[in-house]
């Protein structure tokens, strides 16, 4: 065991379930109506408690155990055999567990907000708990887990995708829009977010996060963890100030909800390249994603007519893909790294059909037992009151 790395990889873990506990809690919070703020707290922290009892129960060992190529099978359950002294590499393999944990619980809340506003409580629960162990475990053990995209079974080479740009963005993206698509409009979908400077608080610290999300996936104190934080830095930079350029030349106006946003589009964009690229990519990367996913926005809302309400394809499932398919274009001219068109591209794909199919199939299934919304009653008085029964601000 190095003490070095345990001890980074410690912080790192703190830092990812600070992305969600109470980053991205407060990021979606402040963007929805005031009425219903508390729903989406709730949303976020159950899926947070949820997530870590299967990730012991099953995840895990679906996602690492030695399985096939397919899934890692049941042999690390409840982490029979795993003890303190058990290593993965040169950490603890319980650390190792943990931190692969608060990629299981926010990778899931990222859907949530596709579905603010409109959906039932149970939906939520179990929509999460089916879809972490059936698409997103499997997936984690294709990329990272020795499985059919990552032990060259399929392709020459390896597919690069240093934390999470498949494994996370892409399929929350994918799962996103393909709820938001089954859900529906909200009925007022048109309301602005009711507090921007709740939206700020949660995007800084999802900003910071992020540093424990890519430094921490190198698995070391070292080198290769100090670019992926570093370059991860000047991506969110890059986006923040490109998507706030592009507000100002279309509308005439820069926003700070668009302008955090933007962070949140360099952020999930430099995730799959952080261990492999530098600084001058990085910033490539991070001022292209800005307009790119900021025009993803418009094209989902306007054109596809899909009330994802707080844009989560256009920003992590297009940011995702779009910094997997990057690295291969940077190689191509010249910025070496090492990857394969091949493998970016095929991976992309494979990954987003099994993602949409497997996403359906849940959502077909869950509709013949539970109601996926809730009544247009309740969604006028605001899931807050209706739901909850609380209520985040007095408004006498």
């Amino acid at each position: 065991m190095n003490s070095a790395d345990t001890a980074w990889i410690i912080v790192a873990t703190a830092l990812v379930l600070l992305m969600t506990l109470p980053g991205l809690g407060l990021f979606y919070g402040g963007l929805v109506r005031s009425k219903n703020v508390l729903s989406v707290f709730i949303h976020n922290y159950l899926i947070a408690c949820l997530m870590s009892i299967l990730w012991l129960a099953f995840g895990y060992s679906i996602a690492f155990g030695s399985g096939n190529s397919f899934w890692g099978g049941f042999e690390k359950v409840f982490l029979i055999g795993i003890d303190q002294n058990t290593l993965a590499g040169t950490i603890p393999e319980i650390l190792f567990f943990v931190f692969q944990m608060t990629f299981a619980i926010i990778t899931p809340a990222l859907i949530v907000g596709a579905y603010v506003e409109r959906v039932s409580l149970s939906f939520v629960i179990l929509f999460s708990s089916l879809w972490m162990l059936i698409v997103y475990s499997p997936v984690v053990h294709w990329v990272w887990g020795g499985g059919l995209l990552s032990n060259g079974s399929l392709f020459e080479k390896p597919v690069m995708d240093f934390a999470g740009g498949i494994v996370v963005h892409e399929t929350a993206g994918i799962a996103a829009l393909t709820i938001a698509f089954f859900l529906g409009k909200r009925k007022d979908p048109t309301k602005p977010p009711h507090n921007p400077g709740m939206v700020m608080i949660g995007a800084a610290l999802l900003w910071v996060g992020w540093f424990g999300f890519n430094g921490g996936s190198q698995l070391a104190a070292d080198g290769g963890a100090a670019l992926a934080l570093s370059v991860t830095h000047i991506s969110a930079a890059a986006a923040s100030l490109s998507w706030a350029l592009w507000e100002k030349l279309k509308y005439g106006k820069v926003s700070l909800v668009g302008l955090v946003t933007g962070t949140i589009a360099g952020l999930a964009s430099i995730t799959p390249a952080s261990g492999f690229v530098g600084f001058f990519e990085a910033m490539i990367i991070g001022f292209i994603a800005g307009i790119l996913c900021q025009e993803g926005v418009n094209f989902i809302r306007n054109i596809l007519k899909i009330d994802d309400t707080l844009d989560v394809f256009a920003v992590h499932g297009l940011g995702g893909i779009f910094g997997i398919l990057m690295m291969p274009l940077l190689n191509t001219i010249g910025f070496s790294n090492g990857s394969s068109w091949v493998s970016q591209i095929f991976s992309v794909i494979i990954v987003g059909l099994f993602t949409l199919i497997m996403s359906i199939i849940i959502i077909k299934f869950l509709n013949l037992f539970i109601e996926m919304r809730i009544s247009e009653e309740n969604e006028t008085e605001g899931l807050d009151i209706s739901v909850h029964g609380e209520r985040a601000y007095d408004n006498n």
